[in-house]
């Protein structure tokens, strides 16, 4: 159920808010080794601040890439392997100007970087970027100014660009993390009715008082959780509570904040504002589960630390190995550089973040939006599923599953016809279900005059000179009218009667519809050894008959929001990768804390936000190919891990010189072509995830 945008309402909640959605997004920049400042901008929305690191970067990699290429041109080492020359003046000191820039600018994010793991004592992907830069321009710039030797300039400038289009890439991927909580705050009002001596006055949510009078009207959102003094309607509170139908609403029951008032005005005591509001929890159940996973370590930056220990030691062991065996200065240092420079390989920086835009675009063209990559590898341990019901396995929205008629006289259509001319005055659920019947059967629905709501029983109107209600089993009972026994099934069904001149004709039963795909996604699940449980917050009934329908594996009933996270948690507890499935703001926090968490695309942006996979298409069908292609996402991943260290194990000990006396040595020329083949092999090696899925 999509919800509309609100202006952000600058109360303590929404500042509290910003403060958490800082804390969860830099979490993030930490994981995706992005600007390491420790430093998030203060004031302004963390999400923002996230798109202009995303801007940053591709204005560091353009800038880069466009002076890079005279670099690459003037390069000796460039024009040695490809068999041209190029006699520019002074092509060496452009050269060190353009890589000069290259360096302090493109390779900023890296340097920062750096300093900020070597304060942490925690050596990774930065790190090893920052030294290969780091010693290749320095030994460049003494070559440029007399050092003998070849200078590494193509080698610093084609690291920083590869460097910052993987980081780039990366980035865009994991886009949007914080949304979730500014589209939580953004379901609460701005304003609310204040009833003060008999006089209706607008007021600013956060003035709100516990003790209050408000007035809710027809068709707005409730601003603060209270309790009913006056009134009735029907809320919606799909989207907070998971409930399916509209809950009626009488003098002394709760209302939530966030859920949206039907047709009766209500006037409501304030229970709770701001944080003691039942969407505030939420917001901070999110905010916790979110925070803790973003602290995902990488196996890559894990490849990193390591190489950085190997780098720095076998660079300096063959600096210094080098002197003691006689050699010149000249000689040792190139050795080291060498061996420097070709333990940062390229392969390494793109190894991960190539395989996540290819299986990104893949999976998006398949109806799979990735938006966390952490929990979309280890998609591939998931031993349980969790289904969230409504408008996950159902449709979400109440369809008619059966019409009955007691008199003869009287047919389905012309029962339907009668209904939809009353309903057509009303926004319920119930009415929408029957107009949408009576559009399909082509129904003409009459006009109705005399229209009255009966509260909490049903409507009443004229039809062609006939008075037709349309009422529920209370107004049934209330009176005694003698009906024939119904054969929906309680609790499972919503009935409704339609009399016409007092005399009952026949009932309208309606049920949230089972999509179609939903009982082939579960055998395709258990076909792959996973076990799927239904968690929904409506009755026993209903769940037993949606689980037993699709041979699922069992069912929990009647879970509130809150306890839809204690129930992943106990799973978790008991050593089960959980995977949720949900559509709601009530599902957000499980979405959150589950290991993978799955939203379903008609659902609401808040459930989109908070999940780490997005199914498009609304198909649970996907979730199967979502795990299935999970497993093989993975496997490229650890291949091209592999092969970008692995190469190091041959090139490292041949630029360091261990062949030498037996004439076998590679040059700062061919470690650079061996690093660009590295590159190439990973690339292509990710293409080939294309073909793995169906």
């Amino acid at each position: 159920m999509n919800h509309e945008h609100h202006h952000r309402p600058q109360n303590k909640k929404g500042q509290a808010t910003e403060r958490l959605e800082e804390q969860a997004l830099h979490g993030h920049e930490h994981a995706m080794h992005g600007d390491t400042s420790g430093h998030p901008p203060h004031g302004g929305h963390g999400h923002d601040h996230h798109r202009m690191m995303i801007e940053d970067f591709k204005k560091r990699f353009w800038v880069s890439l466009v002076l890079s290429v005279p670099v690459v041109i003037f390069s000796p080492m460039v024009q040695h392997i490809l068999g041209f020359a190029l006699d520019v003046p002074y092509s060496m000191y452009i050269a060190f100007i353009l890589s000069s820039v290259i360096y302090f600018y493109g390779g900023w994010p890296f340097l920062t970087g750096l300093a900020e793991e070597v304060k942490k004592g925690a050596p990774g992907m930065m790190t090893l970027i920052g030294v290969a830069i780091t010693v290749a321009y320095l030994y460049s710039t003494a070559i440029v100014f007399g050092l003998e030797g070849m200078d590494f300039f193509w080698e610093l400038a084609t690291l920083i660009v590869i460097m910052l289009l993987g980081h780039w890439i990366e980035m865009k991927s994991v886009l949007g993390a914080s949304k979730a909580l500014e589209l939580l705050v953004s379901m609460m009002p701005a304003e609310a009715m204040l009833l003060r001596n008999r006089e209706t006055v607008k007021v600013r949510i956060e003035e709100l008082q516990k003790g209050d009078l408000i007035l809710i009207k027809p068709g707005e959102k409730v601003p603060a959780d209270g309790v009913v003094e006056d009134g009735e309607s029907h809320l919606n509170e799909s989207m907070l509570t998971g409930e399916s139908k509209p809950v009626k609403k009488t003098i002394g029951e709760k209302v939530i904040g966030g859920s949206i008032n039907g047709n009766g005005a209500l006037r409501v005591r304030v229970e709770f504002t701001g944080k003691e509001s039942y969407l505030n929890k939420v917001i901070n159940l999110v905010q916790e589960a979110q925070k803790t996973k973003s602290e995902t370590q990488r196996l890559a930056d894990r490849a990193a630390k390591w190489l950085t220990y190997v780098a720095l030691t076998a660079g300096f062991g063959t600096f210094a190995v080098w002197l003691i065996l006689g050699q010149d200065l000249a000689f040792a240092l190139e050795r080291m550089v060498t061996v420097m420079v070709i333990s940062c390989p390229h392969a390494l920086g793109l190894a991960v973040p190539l395989v996540v835009a290819i299986s990104t675009a893949v999976s998006a063209n398949n109806g799979l939006l990735i938006r966390n990559r952490t929990a979309f590898e280890n998609s591939r341990k998931i031993t349980t599923v969790i289904f969230d019901k409504t408008g996950t396995l159902t449709q979400g929205s109440h369809e008619i599953a059966s019409l009955v008629v007691f008199d003869k006289a009287m047919d389905e259509r012309e029962m339907l016809r009668l209904a939809a001319a009353v309903e057509q005055n009303s926004e319920h659920f119930i009415a929408q279900s029957i107009l949408r019947r009576a559009k399909e059967e082509s129904i003409n629905v009459p006009a109705s005059q005399a229209f009255t709501y009966l509260p909490g029983k049903g409507l009443e109107g004229m039809v062609e000179g006939m008075d037709v209600k349309v009422v529920g089993p209370n107004y049934i009972r209330e009176f005694n009218i003698p009906v024939p026994a119904s054969q929906a099934e309680e609790g499972v069904e919503t009935v409704v009667y339609v009399l016409v001149a007092d005399q009952p004709v026949g009932y309208i039963a309606m049920r949230d519809q089972i999509r179609e795909e939903s009982a082939r996604a579960i055998r395709v699940l258990q076909e792959n050894g996973i076990k799927n449980l239904l968690l929904t917050g409506d009755n026993e009934r209903v769940a037993k008959s949606v689980s037993d329908q699709l041979q699922m594996d069992g069912f929990l009933a009647n879970v509130l929001p809150h306890q839809k996270q204690e129930k992943v948690k106990e799973l978790q507890a008991k050593g089960e990768f959980v995977a949720m499935t949900g559509d709601g703001v009530n599902d957000a926090p499980a979405l959150a804390q589950a290991d993978v968490g799955i939203a379903v695309g008609s659902g609401t942006d808040v459930a989109a936000e908070t999940a780490d996979i997005i199914l498009v298409n609304s198909n649970p069908q996907d979730i199967a190919s979502l795990i299935l292609f999970g497993k093989a996402t993975y496997r490229k991943m650890i291949q091209n891990l592999i092969w970008a260290t692995g190469y190091n194990v041959i090139a490292l000990p041949l630029a360091a010189g261990v062949l030498y006396n037996q004439g076998i040595m590679v040059s700062p020329a061919v470690g650079a072509a061996l690093m660009s083949l590295s590159t190439v092999i990973v690339a292509i090696n990710a293409q080939l995830l294309r073909r793995e899925i169906k």
